[in-house]
């Protein structure tokens, strides 16, 4: 980890660290650590917000860490088939292979480095499983999982997806080159990431060299999470400590600083950190499982579609 990087961050366009004089720091509100658990056919996941209240989330759903783990032979886990509506998946793959599959005849493969981008929205059966050539030889697994909240309006579009390979991902540099920036959806300082959103989004995952620092200008009506991927550091101008499988939520402001640990440990050369906002939708929020709407009823309605077989079918192998 990570599998996207550079030899030379230098060779990079660089983001230009915010004027302090004229810039408001987010402070930081919060720093919770992550419960530790079991997802699909049991790959062990870290529930990034569980411990976050949900009005700091906004449009945020949930994220889950999934691994590190080293598999061996044999050992590689998935998901069974199962259903979404209401919402958009966001898995950002570091470094293994994960094989995607719905009903409607979507998917696709992603490896280390690529995004793949789901839109539920009315609804459909979904899978994800290692390949057949993973789960005979074995090997690292580890990634991220986000859940973002569709508008009441967008809840019942047609599923799609966006295939984000690697490569595509907008690199940039801290003005200093101390931080490589991998920018995967929304804007920075006029840089645009390729991830296309219903709500609009920031994501970013960011590597910062042992002592560098990073201050990234951030949309004030946004709200603003960091997540420990790896290594340790602190955020904000107040130098909060936070570590691998810690959250973040900053306060308002219009720029926000990530600072990583003069030493970081033996398995992680820099700390890698995941930085999320998005425009909150303040609309009411039902999530029950699979499925995010609006009101319990709409919550029945889903339930009711899924068991009459509305969202799909299992295709025949």
């Amino acid at each position: 980890m990570p599998a996207v990087t550079v030899d030379n961050p230098l060779t990079l366009p660089r983001v230009a660290t915010p004027d302090p004089t004229v810039t408001t720091h987010r402070p930081v509100l919060a720093v919770s650590t992550a419960p530790e658990g079991f997802e699909g056919e049991g790959f062990p996941v870290r529930r990034a917000f569980a411990k976050i209240n949900q009005k700091y989330l906004d449009p945020f759903i949930m994220m889950d860490q999934m691994g590190e783990v080293d598999y061996a032979a044999g050992e590689p886990k998935g998901t069974p088939w199962h259903p979404h509506r209401g919402f958009e998946t966001v898995t950002y793959l570091l470094d293994g292979t994960f094989v995607h599959q719905d009903s409607h005849g979507g998917g696709g493969v992603i490896s280390d480095g690529d995004t793949q981008w789901m839109t539920a929205g009315s609804g459909l059966l979904h899978i994800e499983s290692p390949p057949e050539s993973l789960v005979m030889s074995g090997g690292l697994f580890h990634g991220l999982q986000l859940w973002v909240n569709l508008p009441a309006a967008d809840k019942m579009i047609a599923p799609k997806y966006q295939d984000i390979r690697g490569k595509n991902v907008k690199l940039l540099a801290s003005a200093d080159g101390g931080a490589l920036v991998r920018l995967i959806a929304g804007d920075i300082a006029g840089h645009q990431g390729p991830g296309a959103t219903h709500t609009p989004i920031t994501m970013i995952h960011v590597s910062v060299n042992p002592g560098a620092q990073i201050t990234l200008p951030w949309r004030p009506d946004f709200n603003a999470l960091a997540y420990g991927l790896a290594g340790s550091g602190s955020a904000g101008i107040e130098r909060r400590p936070f570590h691998r499988g810690q959250s973040v939520v900053f306060g308002e402001g219009d720029s926000l600083t990530i600072r990583a640990d003069d030493t970081q440990d033996s398995r992680n050369a820099n700390f890698e950190v995941v930085l999320l906002g998005g425009e909150p939708i303040r609309e009411p929020v039902a999530h029950y499982g699979p499925f995010v709407m609006n009101s319990h009823r709409e919550l029945q309605q889903a339930m009711e579609d899924f068991q009459a077989g509305r969202l799909g079918t299992i295709p025949t192998a």
